[in-house]
């Protein structure tokens, strides 16, 4: 390491904490010096990537800055940030990267990028709001299940977004909308890389979404979402980030990129509404050509893509049945979500051909479709081609979308019309009975049952360096989960970190002696009612964990008459608003007991006195009956492997350490964490859980 290099990093942090009055970290310190050491990595054998699991406490985000940023400006590479929440992406580009600028002595610029389904789409809005009084046909599929007819709320409401806009009063970002804006109110203003003309569009110059990149070029640190970086990947990298040869990625919450990246990179297809969709396409295609003509060959093209889809809806037509008839015949997991799993991930041939056809169909769908594209954005430009610029823009992302559900459609069957490789790891497919506008409906799906391969060849080696961090990478004290998920090599930095808190003296851990087995649902509900009953006072601010709703609100039930437990219960209200009247409850010298599921086991800040007892109900195994977890394990048995052992001890062990560590979210705070699984004492794997957690006292 340049001793230069070595000094600036040194004095940064010595800066930063003098001029805050801070002690200097032991685990702070470190994690900075095992990230420079990572990323300044000389040998071409060993990748320039550090993976660091720094307990809660350490300042992980103050270290990976200070360490990261003047090796990515030695290097010559752009600094990308990635969280897994928007709340934590905002949280370091408003308050630590400002303290940071201020109290180090480093001169550096940030940006916050966000997708463009985060921003309002002034020329959707604006047609939307055009379109009131009478619907332009060219909006008519817009989207599935999608009725575009704006109420007198909507109506007003995107008056509002549009003047508020207008005025400055708000920067377009859904985020910073004064009021949670839903789904199906904010669907239709936004819109995605398909749909969007870029700079070809009227309203480019006041465009939202390209006045927050205008600085992404200057900026030495970006901070994004894993959503938007793995957008970016799958579009080749480059795209909407800088290119991943030239960039150096942190990933905070970096337990969550492996399954971010599945959902990336899996599809869904419901034959049902499929059929319906490709039945409205020549219609809608047919008065696409009558408003705008023919220019450049257009109405062929459409009549091409018309056509195209009347033989794709037969074909579906055949594929339909010997579907039906399948959901008999395949393994099935979990009868309540009627998930129907193909064993291996192995297609049947008539399947297999079908798809094969299909994709070929598609993929001439998808062809027409972007050539109209192409013609509609050229036509946006330069309205020689005899069609006008209005109509052009009105077209282009109703065009936008076909080509989007062209295209992801083409990716599933493509996948079902491949066999599996001989060697690694299969992929998951499966078929869901869901009912849909259509009625009941079958919807295929496919997705790779781990993320390793994939980001192994579109992130870990194309990349300049990347810093991967959380309190939670390891399982039972082994990074071989990670890795096996996200396909790190083997041979980059690993480190632990740890935790400055003083876990023996803060908190103490109790595992009473339950007789009731969880197997034995019935009794495990009732003894785990009655303990709450014996260890939960009235004073208490407790957050009870449970890994069903059908515990939870069966415990609740049971409660019912202990009145003194005041519980709020996730889904009477909002998150916000379970939190916000938990908080209420304390201020106001009460007591307070949370019901809560897996997204209150993590990311939940419940800090000092508004957090005292935290009770488990049971150790959080997966749920069996996700398909691509089910495909995983049933992977790993054929290969003589344990899944067990090998998948579900693991991950319950990081999910045990997440929800145990709701408790102690500073130096200060005290309390008690409760387990009621006796399967931690009486079973094998049990001891081994136990011994993961942080040295509690008992």
């Amino acid at each position: 390491m340049p001793e230069a290099l070595k000094q600036e990093v040194q004095q940064a942090y010595s800066h930063y904490i003098e001029s805050k009055e801070y002690r200097a970290r032991y685990g702070q310190r470190l994690m900075i010096a095992e990230i420079v050491k990572g990323l300044m990595a000389q040998d071409e054998s060993t990748p320039a990537i550090s993976v660091v699991e720094a307990g809660t406490g350490t300042g992980k985000t103050v270290a990976y800055l200070l360490a990261a940023l003047p090796v990515a400006k030695h290097l010559g590479k752009k600094l990308v940030v990635s969280t897994a929440t928007i709340a934590l992406q905002e949280q370091i580009v408003l308050k630590d990267l400002p303290d940071l600028a201020q109290h180090s002595g480093m001169d550096f610029s940030y940006e916050l990028v966000k997708g463009r389904g985060r921003y309002l789409c002034l020329s959707k809005l604006d047609m939307l709001l055009q379109n009131h009084e009478s619907q332009n046909p060219s909006q008519a599929l817009y989207e599935d299940e999608l009725d575009l007819r704006l109420d007198d709320r909507t109506h007003t409401l995107y008056q509002d977004l549009g003047e508020s806009y207008a005025k400055g009063d708000w920067d377009g970002e859904r985020d910073s909308w004064p009021k949670e804006l839903d789904d199906q109110d904010w669907r239709p203003v936004t819109t995605d890389h398909r749909q969007c003309t870029n700079r070809r569009c009227s309203h480019f110059s006041g465009c939202c979404f390209f006045r927050s990149r205008q600085g992404l070029d200057k900026a030495d640190c970006i901070v994004a979402n894993h959503d938007l970086v793995l957008s970016d990947l799958a579009l080749g990298g480059g795209a909407i980030l800088p290119d991943p040869q030239e960039t150096i990625y942190i990933f905070d919450e970096g337990h969550h990129l492996s399954d971010k990246a599945l959902q990336h990179f899996s599809y869904r297809l419901r034959l049902r509404s499929t059929q319906s969709w490709l039945m409205q396409l020549p219609k809608t295609l047919g008065r696409l050509v009558k408003d705008l003509g023919n220019p450049d060959g257009l109405a062929r093209k459409l009549s091409m893509v018309a056509s195209l889809s009347e033989t794709t809806n037969q074909s579906l037509g055949v594929l339909l049945p010997a579907i039906e008839g399948l959901q008999q015949e395949l393994v099935a997991d979990d009868r309540e979500k009627k998930h129907s799993r193909f064993a291996g991930g192995v297609v049947p041939e008539q399947v297999r051909e079908s798809a094969s056809q299909l994709a070929g169909l598609y993929n001439q769908i998808f062809s027409q479709l972007d050539a109209t594209a192409e013609t509609l954005k050229e036509a946006i430009s330069e309205p020689l081609l005899g069609i006008s610029k209005e109509g052009a823009e009105r077209w282009y992302p109703t065009v936008g979308r076909m080509l989007a559900r062209s295209e992801s459609a083409l990716a599933l069957w493509r996948d079902y019309a491949v066999a599996n490789p001989a060697s690694g790891a299969p992929q998951a497919r499966w078929l869901t009975a869901v009912d849909g506008a259509e009625g009941h409906d079958i919807e295929l799906a496919c997705s790779p049952i781990v993320a390793s391969e994939t980001l192994k060849s579109h992130l870990w080696e194309p990349c300049a360096g990347a810093v991967v961090t959380s309190a939670t990478l390891t399982a039972l004290g082994e990074f071989q989960r990670l890795i096996m998920r996200t396909g790190l090599p083997e041979n980059c930095r690993y480190s632990r970190v740890p935790s400055p808190f003083d876990y023996a003296n803060a908190a103490r851990l109790n595992i009473p002696d339950l007789k009731a087995s969880p197997a034995d649902t019935e009794a495990h509900d009732e003894a785990v009612a009655t303990t709450l009953q014996q260890v939960l006072s009235k004073e208490d601010a407790a957050l009870v964990l449970f890994t069903s709703w059908r515990q939870m609100l069966r415990v609740q039930e049971l409660l019912a008459p202990a009145k003194h437990l005041e519980i709020i219960a996730q889904g009477m209200y909002s998150k916000q608003e379970v939190l916000r009247q938990h908080k209420l409850r304390i201020d106001d010298g009460n007591g307070s007991v949370l019901f809560g599921l897996a997204s209150f086991a993590e990311g939940v800040d419940l800090p000092g006195e508004y957090l005292t007892h935290v009770v488990i109900a049971k150790i959080p195994f997966s749920v069996p009956g996700d398909p691509v977890e089910a495909a995983l394990h049933e992977w790993i048995r054929e290969r003589g492997g344990d899944p067990f052992m090998e998948i579900s001890v693991p991950d319950a062990s990081v999910k045990l350490i997440q929800a145990c560590g709701r408790l102690l979210r500073s130096e200060t705070d005290r309390g008690q964490i409760t387990l009621l699984d006796n399967r931690l004492v009486t079973r094998r794997y049990g001891r081994a859980l136990l011994e993961s957690l942080p040295a509690f006292s008992r």
